[in-house]
């Protein structure tokens, strides 16, 4: 199940058994670079697939999630999602009822953040082939209308490397931001699939954040995002470190958490920086225009909790947590998410 959790095991996995077999081809941001997205010809593709157990959870569905989830792996890059595409394999045997729930769900959600779902498949199985319903959606996008500016406020302080936010494109000074309370959905799906009642208090975040990240991009100085899902905070830290080969001093007490969801963790013996989240992204911003991000972030109904978290470093491509007591301590990247099949 690590194999497939988002960790380091699921990226050695990939790379050898995975990706190794694919013929190699010219793109602005290649399969190799195992972003959130792909760029081709300035047309960004993503593809997600979608396993959640149980289909319904405090906060969301398998098809809320599906469209959330790639909505937002496209516009981290700075892009402008503009089409989805929805794949549907359903067990024999499943209520229709359930059926309709779902895909009602999944359009709501799509027309919520404006964002048409415009082909699709669907294929049913023997029983017991998959459990009820296993959903893979992706999605098209072009280059934000923004995005220019913003790199171009950002190259005002500092050189810019890159066309798009992606996860090489952080350097040493720059800002870290995280849109909102992180580990809400993990713990709020796994309590209440496994009956601990925490979900009375935390509900999943899963959202599209396409319009949260438009604002930001609208003031400018934005570099780097990335959607931390499998893995959480703790990993997509770590991989910014190691692809954009910088260091990062991280302040615990600055990460917006809530206290049920710390609570929960503690009581289960889990990371609550290494649990999978659908509704938040993570910002790498120069550090000059870090806090008018953060005032654009909050005016949004997703970013109302944004905060600045810390800064990258120059140095060893790790991150340093610093303690509440004042300690420090490495914050390593997980070898999986601790919650399996929470999307």
């Amino acid at each position: 199940m690590n194999h497939g959790a988002g960790g380091e095991l699921m990226q050695e996995f990939l790379g050898k058994h995975i990706t190794s077999h694919f013929p190699k081809m010219k793109a602005e941001v290649p399969l190799d670079s195992m972003d959130d997205s792909a760029v081709v010809d300035d047309v960004v593709f993503t593809i997600d697939g979608h396993t959640v157990k149980p289909l319904f959870f405090p906060g969301g569905d398998i098809g809320k999630i599906s469209v959330a989830g790639t909505v937002n792996d496209v516009s981290v890059m700075g892009a402008t999602p503009i089409g989805l595409a929805c794949s549907v394999i359903i067990e024999e045997g499943l209520d229709i009822d359930i059926v309709d729930k779902v895909m009602d769900s999944m359009g709501k959600t799509a027309a919520g953040c404006g964002v048409p779902i415009v082909t699709g498949d669907t294929k049913v199985v023997e029983a017991g082939a998959v459990d009820q319903m296993v959903m893979s959606t992706s999605a098209i996008g072009k280059r934000s209308q923004y995005l220019d500016s913003d790199l171009a406020k950002a190259a005002e302080y500092r050189k810019i490397d890159n066309r798009w936010c992606t996860d090489s494109n952080v350097r040493p000074g720059d800002a870290i931001i995280v849109s909102g309370y992180v580990g809400d959905h993990g713990v709020a799906l796994l309590s209440f699939r496994e009956g601990y009642g925490f979900d009375a208090e935390v509900q999943s975040d899963v959202a599209p954040l396409n319009g949260m990240i438009a604002e930001g991009l609208k003031v400018g100085g934005i570099v780097a995002m990335k959607d931390p899902t499998r893995g959480g905070l703790a990993n997509t830290l770590n991989e910014w470190c190691s692809k954009s080969h910088i260091g990062m001093e991280i302040n615990y007490s600055d990460i917006p958490l809530r206290d049920a969801v710390v609570n929960g963790c503690d009581l289960l013996g889990i990371d609550p920086l290494s649990i999978g989240n659908e509704g938040k992204a993570v910002i790498g911003v120069v550090p000059e225009m870090a806090e008018e991000v953060v005032k654009a972030l909050r005016r949004t109904p997703e970013g109302k909790n944004a905060a600045i978290i810390g800064y990258a470093t120059e140095g060893p491509e790790r991150v340093i947590l610093k303690t509440e007591i004042g300690g420090r301590r490495i914050l390593e990247a997980p070898a999986g998410d601790p919650v399996p099949r929470i999307c």
